[in-house]
């Protein structure tokens, strides 16, 4: 297991690594620069602004300069605020992480309820409800989820009710925090409804669920006891895609419902060609997702007792 971790966490930091010559990369490939259209700077103020960020040197030299600065632990200094980056990602993160969770929650908890709930009921109402809800949360992008709840729940039913429940948008109020995650989601409860559905199914239709039944044992408790915990092993396997879908998919949601989050301060800066932000942010959301995803994949190691992990070989 520790010869396992220990090469699982190598591949991470080159993973990293690679991951910050790429976005260096394809930021400075981008058309202009963080300060050409502001009409209101004079080109003096324009150079001297180049210079004391390092825009004037040759993009190689620009290059190894923030990989030194990474490496010991600077992420640089926002262009659009006068910030330091990782002072940005302190204080607005953590309410991008209470959001992210919300919503991992939420999807995992409805989407193994739904998955089950219909393939125990196929073929009936259940099942096509189930169904035609994880389809919803599939085709229709989240930012219009947002919306739809924001229209419906907030608004229209605010004005029949005579009092506005759930605010259209902020992130202060327990009820401000409910049509957020929701929307955040769906998408995922959708993915895992339907992961589950199909698993648990395979799982119903084995021997040892037919030796159960031919026992007597009731069907709750053979669901629960036996079905269930052998069904949700690959919805732990994507787990990680799951909470880098959710995470990413925060900045949108964010940006919808106006919470000051750090998914706002990215779409921000990638408009303003925030070079330091855009590098900042995604090598901490970078790190972040490769983390959860080796937690899971050891977590599957874990909790499935048929798989042993030596030598790095499953």
């Amino acid at each position: 297991m520790a010869k396992y971790i220990a090469k699982r966490i190598f591949y991470a930091l080159i993973t990293i690594f690679v991951l910050i010559s790429l976005t260096f990369l394809m930021m400075h490939l981008l058309p202009g620069e963080p300060f050409l259209g502001d009409k209101a700077m004079s080109e003096a103020t324009k150079q001297a602004m180049r210079v004391k960020y390092g825009l004037d040197q040759p993009v190689l030299t620009q290059y190894i300069n923030y990989i030194g600065s990474v490496l010991h632990g600077d992420l640089g200094t926002s262009i659009t605020s006068n910030r330091p980056v990782a002072t940005i990602i302190m204080e607005s993160f953590p309410i991008s992480f209470d959001l992210g969770v919300r919503a991992i929650i939420l999807a995992v908890v409805f989407g193994i309820g739904l998955g089950s709930l219909a393939a125990i009921k196929r073929g009936r109402k259940a099942d096509t409800f189930a169904m035609l809800v994880a389809v919803i949360g599939v085709s229709v992008p989240s930012f219009i989820i947002a919306a739809l709840l924001q229209f419906f729940i907030a608004l229209k039913l605010g004005q029949s009710l005579g009092t506005y429940i759930f605010p259209v948008s902020g992130w202060t109020t327990f009820a401000s925090k409910i049509l957020p995650p929701i929307a955040l989601s769906f998408g995922s409860m959708a993915t895992i409804s339907r992961l589950m559905r199909t698993s648990m199914l395979d799982v119903l239709s084995s021997d040892y669920i037919k030796t159960a039944k031919a026992k007597g044992l009731s069907q709750k408790l053979i669901v629960w006891r036996h079905a269930i915990r052998n069904a949700v092993m690959p919805v732990i396997t994507v787990l990680g895609p799951i909470t880098a879908s959710v995470l990413t998919g925060a900045f949108v949601v964010e940006k919808v419902f106006v919470i000051p989050g750090l998914g706002q301060f990215f779409v921000n800066c990638v408009t303003q060609l925030d070079y330091p932000m855009i590098c900042g942010s995604t090598i901490f959301y970078g790190v972040f997702l490769i983390i959860a995803t080796l937690i899971v994949d050891i977590l599957y190691g874990v909790i499935d007792p048929r798989i042993k992990i030596q030598g790095g070989k499953k």
